[in-house]
């Protein structure tokens, strides 16, 4: 099977040198991945377009190549053809007629010819000629110029002459690798994974930094949706995952910040700890989800506070896109469900954020803050290549006991931000309840007795989960989840 590929239009009116280059990358990164589907695979560049070839004519090969191509960026769109050598204008219309002789029945349709080379007509000529012998021997309903039921695309270059069996659009962009790379900050949720496809179709190497503040189980489900964006998109090139826990952070930020200033302090946190992590790797630039005003931390004076804490550009691609937008395109390129069960984390969201942070209060409040955790947690980061994180960890979905009535001897464990106890306390009249806020649990386990039975509470039971589960990788067998039935 043969696909001739074309290239994407902001790559063709690039300076000689840079099409070359880039033409060249493209074709580089479709060898690699072509090869990857069928060991005969060959790729050649011809100026304007790229030939693939296979030596299989297997419908499983045929998908497999043509989502690859789909899904590659750099490409305008490609066509699956068959070639002949011809030698004048009857010899294309018979091989043309033998294809779509059958096809037609009842159906309009028109001709369109692509040519290049020397020849004794133009491409109206065999549009002409092949569309009447068409008409003349066929079922069809007829010739429509505008809006047609089939097109019969040809293309003639030089002494070969292709049908065009099939054409299909693809990603657009620039190829992988001929842009710098770049560390995205993913969170596994709709904007992030949008971000991250976004610099991926403009080829850059996307790296994906991970800020753990929930346990294994938030973290695997990260890891899948950086996975499927690397082996979709951009699998040509082996890229990073690093994952930094985030946890002790956090409990400083609970401790020492004032509720309105918790969530830019945060992002502040995490630029500082983004901007270690993409010096080390060499990495250019830093990538980040947040559009407009979403939430109060993205407004234009906090985001202005945020980008103050690095020198690295910050680039981001959703800033003015607006939540369905983002939604729609998530579900485009096959991440929506993975975001919509990705947990939102709910602990680390201020009582009262402010839409506009006071620098001067907000610095002196980083004063107090022990910046040797922030250092900490980049020295306890682990960093995988992409395609190994798949293999740690699979299995994070230990079977955790979730209940809504209690036994007298269970205890509960009351994890949420005391703010939110205040405003809806948690009362039983038989069960004891311990009062030990997310940030500190991890510290604070070591207090409890392993052989209780403990069922940890938050209110959107996503917390609850994320922990029980961490405790459990930790020794403690006798854990579950309090989930009361709404009232």
């Amino acid at each position: 099977m043969q696909f001739i590929v074309r290239l994407f239009p902001e790559i063709t009116i690039k300076s000689t040198s840079v099409r070359k280059r880039w033409s060249k990358k493209l074709t580089d990164n479709l060898r690699i991945l072509a090869r990857r589907i069928h060991p005969s695979a060959t790729v050649v560049l011809d100026w304007d377009r790229i030939v693939l070839r296979v030596a299989s004519e297997e419908a499983s090969i045929e998908a497999s190549i043509s989502e690859m191509l789909a899904c590659t960026p750099g490409i305008a769109h490609f066509s699956k053809v068959r070639a002949f050598s011809f030698t004048d204008l009857h010899d294309i219309y018979e091989r043309a007629y033998d294809y779509w002789q059958d096809k037609l029945d009842g159906l309009t349709f028109c001709v369109r010819v692509k040519r290049s080379g020397k020849h004794d007509f133009n491409s109206i000529d065999v549009e002409r000629y092949v569309g009447g012998g068409i008409r003349q021997h066929t079922l069809a309903a007829g010739v429509k110029l505008k809006d047609p039921d089939v097109h019969i695309l040809l293309e003639i270059k030089d002494d070969t002459f292709y049908v065009v069996e099939q054409r299909r659009e693809g990603l657009g962009g620039f190829p992988l690798g001929t842009q710098e790379d770049v560390l995205t900050l993913v969170s596994g949720g709709f904007d992030s994974s949008v971000a991250t496809y976004m610099l991926m179709r403009r080829g850059m190497k996307t790296h994906f930094c991970f800020f753990n503040l929930g346990g294994r189980e938030h973290e695997v489900g990260v890891k899948e949706v950086a996975f499927y964006l690397w082996n979709k998109f951009s699998s040509s090139h082996r890229v990073k995952f690093v994952a930094v826990p985030f946890d002790g952070v956090v409990s400083e930020i609970m401790e020492k910040i004032s509720p309105s200033n918790m969530g830019v302090v945060l992002k502040r946190m995490m630029l500082r700890a983004a901007e270690k992590i993409a010096d080390k790797g060499e990495l250019n630039a830093l990538v980040t989800g947040e559009a407009i005003s979403q939430v109060s931390s993205q407004t234009l004076p906090n985001l202005h506070a945020i980008d103050k804490v690095t020198d690295k550009l910050v680039l981001r691609p959703l800033i003015t896109m607006n939540k369905p937008e983002i939604i729609s395109l998530s579900r485009h390129i096959g991440t929506e469900e993975f975001s919509a069960s990705m947990p939102e984390y709910c602990g680390v969201i201020s009582v009262k954020p402010s839409a506009s942070v006071n620098l001067q209060k907000l610095e002196a409040e980083e004063a107090q803050f022990n910046f040797d955790t922030l250092s900490d947690a980049v020295a306890r980061s682990k960093t995988q290549t992409i395609d190994e994180v798949m293999t740690d960890g699979q299995t994070a979905t230990n079977s955790l006991v979730e209940v809504s009535a209690l036994a007298r001897e269970h205890i509960v464990i009351d994890i949420r931000h005391p703010h939110e106890i205040d405003v809806r306390p948690l009362t039983f009249e038989e069960n004891e309840v311990l009062h030990i806020p997310f940030y500190t649990l991890n510290s604070r386990c070591k207090e409890l007795d392993k052989a209780a039975m403990y069922f940890l509470y938050c209110d959107k039971g996503v917390m609850s989960k994320l922990h029980a589960l961490h405790l459990s990788d930790m020794g403690f067998k006798n854990i579950g989840v309090y989930r009361p039935i709404p009232s």
